[in-house]
């Protein structure tokens, strides 16, 4: 079976990296543009600057050398309509109503933005998500030095469930020193800083995972990340909502998302941009006959703590995708979420009739509350109130 991880490599493909991102284009650049590409709010041309929010083609598989602007989130403005500062309303994300640790009311998790926060991409032609869609989606950091140099490499996913706790999966994480993680919320764009919103890193002050983790079958593939210091909680940086203990999702419609390759082996590449893949969650019996038929053989037992989604042709969670969320709406409220899976496992990548594997969040309910509450964390910031 194929682990939904990733490694070193990522330090050239992906380029996470401490103070500087790999290809980075900066703002002025410009291929085909007479003006000077800049982000979308700093142009007063009356198209993009008009209520504070921008419609931006993602340009999914042009030529960059053909495109106006090398930068996904630049536009090409006439010089003498470039601003030299942006509006009010897109200086910086919204706070929630109440930051961590107020009285007062807290923002509801598995708030789902669908057209976005501040800017709305259209043409994503390959999975890609919206600036901000999932507010909830954390990548994994770890330290590596390479030719003399500190880099924050991508490990993996999670999901933020509290200001300061990451869910992931455990088979990323085990046998990791806390001292060389990080966490990063609000990221989007891995191969720029010049995004609407600065993204948020952590760093990991204790890792917890499951007592019970296997390391051979990934059973009990569940983690926590206890980070040094809260993020603060805006538009594109919420938790996602945990279910309640044996919440079924079967049949339900869901998406996962996340940084890991389109395809497994050499051909396949990581993702630059957060990507999202719609799954159908499948019953567990089912799941079971399905994974039979591969080389695990007709004696295969698929543990108790995990769930199955996908077996579609071409939609899967890949190398790389292990710790994300897999995330459902919630039945009355279909713009709030909640996190059914976490990636775990598969077998290849994308087969038809081959579902992958997630650990079940319901099933892990009351590991999480238990751990948390350990550390005096409750569960207020994961339980959905209408």
């Amino acid at each position: 079976m194929e682990l939904r991880i990733c490694a070193l490599v990522l330090v050239a493909s992906v380029g996470i990296a401490s103070g500087q991102r790999f290809y980075s284009p900066r703002a002025g650049q410009s291929n085909n543009c007479n003006g000077e590409c800049v982000q979308y709010y700093l142009c007063n041309d009356n198209q993009f600057n008009t209520d504070g929010t921008g419609v931006i083609d993602i340009r999914v598989g042009q030529d960059g050398n053909s495109a106006a602007c090398p930068n996904y989130l630049h536009v090409c403005c006439e010089k003498d309509s470039v601003l030299d500062v942006p509006p009010p309303s897109v200086t910086s994300p919204a706070p929630s109503r109440s930051g961590h640790g107020s009285v007062g009311h807290r923002p509801s998790c598995g708030l789902r933005n669908f057209d976005g926060v501040g800017v709305r991409i259209t043409g994503a032609a390959d999975g890609e998500s919206q600036y901000g869609e999932f507010p909830w989606m954390v990548a994994i950091l770890l330290d590596k030095t390479a030719i003399n140099a500190k880099l924050n490499v991508y490990q993996c996913g999670g999901s933020l469930i509290a200001p300061n706790v990451v869910l992931t999966a455990a088979h990323c994480v085990y046998n990791m020193q806390k001292d060389q993680m990080m966490a990063r919320a609000g990221e989007w764009d891995t191969q720029t800083r010049d995004e609407l919103f600065q993204h948020q890193d952590r760093r990991v002050a204790e890792v917890i995972t499951h007592e019970s983790f296997h390391k051979g079958s990934l059973a009990y593939d569940v983690a926590l990340l206890i980070l040094n210091e809260p993020f603060q909680l805006v538009e594109n940086v919420r938790p996602i909502c945990l279910p309640p203990k044996g919440t079924s999702f079967d049949y339900s419609n869901c998406v996962v998302s996340g940084w890991g390759k389109n395809v497994f082996g050499k051909q396949g590449k990581y993702q630059v941009i957060l990507k999202k893949v719609e799954l159908p969650v499948v019953p567990y019996i089912n799941c079971q006959q399905s994974l039979r038929t591969t080389r695990l053989g007709n004696r295969f037992v698929l543990h108790q703590s995990f769930l199955c989604a996908g077996g579609i042709a071409g939609q899967d969670t890949c190398r790389g995708d292990g710790g994300s969320p897999l995330v459902c709406p919630i039945p009355g409220s279909p713009r709030h979420y909640y996190q059914a899976g976490i990636v775990a496992w598969g077998i290849g990548c994308g087969e038809n009739g081959i579902p992958g594997v997630y650990g079940n969040v319901a099933f892990f309910r009351d590991w999480i509350d238990k751990q948390l509450l350990d550390y005096s964390i409750l569960s207020r910031d994961y339980v959905y109130t209408p």
